[in-house]
């Protein structure tokens, strides 16, 4: 994976927006939870003035940072309160309408959305170079380049594999390979099964002749809480003899990307040889 310098970079987001190096005094509120993880990671606690009530980690720290709501369900007179020079969103977990009126009171909005992996490393260099972290951004990058090349080289003999993998349950949903989820998971080797359509994040019906299609069904941590007992009744419907596998996955490294991707990777790669 090519590296490139942090100073050589256009500053410009997801929609094509150029934007300015922001001063020291920029004030920060983000509305993306992985995104949050990442400011603390390039060393911006200081500048961080809001987040939402998703944006968990780290733990020990994000929790000084007041609360503004949800992903899609903001207070803006707390916004407005906070006075942010910037706001950080996501084309996938932000509504639209809600980032244009938050818009109209915050001059500097950046939007990303990441797409696959490698998208990481863009995402380091648009943060870092905004707000002078170039350094750290640059550590960033070269910490991802070190986990994919480890990853590469981990599963470079492993035969590919049909994977579903489930978000949600009533109804049961899935992931298309049009999402960073199912990008992930194929950088380890295993292809998402989805029904046909355009639908990024569609309902499935799960039946023995699907389930029969797919070597490993995974059930993500997150969105929905997915625990053992889910895992029981999936298997209850496989067809007998059966040789799909089921398993819990922490949500978290498949589906956060920022700083988060760089575990993912190593969690990713550690996760299939576990399964076979």
């Amino acid at each position: 994976m090519p590296d490139t310098d942090i100073a050589d970079v256009p500053l410009t987001d997801a929609v094509g927006r150029r934007h300015e190096v922001a001063p020291a005094t920029a004030r920060i509120v983000s509305l993306v939870p992985s995104i949050t993880e990442l400011l603390f990671d390039l060393d911006l606690a200081g500048q961080l003035v809001g987040r939402t009530g998703f944006c968990i980690a780290p733990r020990d720290k994000v929790r000084k940072v007041p609360k503004v709501g949800g992903t899609k369900t903001i207070d803006l007179a707390r916004i407005k309160r906070l006075a942010p020079t910037h706001l950080i969103v996501n084309i996938d977990e932000n509504p639209r309408p809600l980032v244009e009126e938050i818009a109209c009171f915050v001059p500097h909005v950046i939007v990303t959305h990441p797409c696959a992996p490698a998208d990481n490393l863009a995402l380091y260099r648009l943060l870092g170079g905004i707000f002078n972290r170039g350094a750290q951004a640059q550590v960033l990058c070269t910490r991802w380049t070190e986990a994919w090349n480890e990853m590469q080289a981990a599963t470079r003999n492993r035969p590919r594999a049909r994977v579903l993998y489930l978000i949600w349950k009533s109804p049961w949903m899935t992931v298309s390979a049009d999402t960073y989820i199912s990008r992930m998971l194929a950088a380890v080797g295993w292809d998402t099964h989805a029904p046909a359509g355009n639908t990024r994040y569609p309902s499935i019906d799960l039946t023995p002749e699907v389930l029969s299609q797919v070597d490993f069904v995974l059930l993500s941590s997150e969105p929905y809480s997915f625990g053992e007992r889910h895992c029981a009744e999936i298997r209850d419907l496989r067809p007998q003899g059966s040789a799909t596998r089921v398993a819990l996955i922490d949500g978290s490294m498949t589906s956060w990307y920022g700083s988060r991707a760089i575990a993912g990777l190593r969690y990713l790669c550690e996760f299939r040889a576990g399964l076979g």
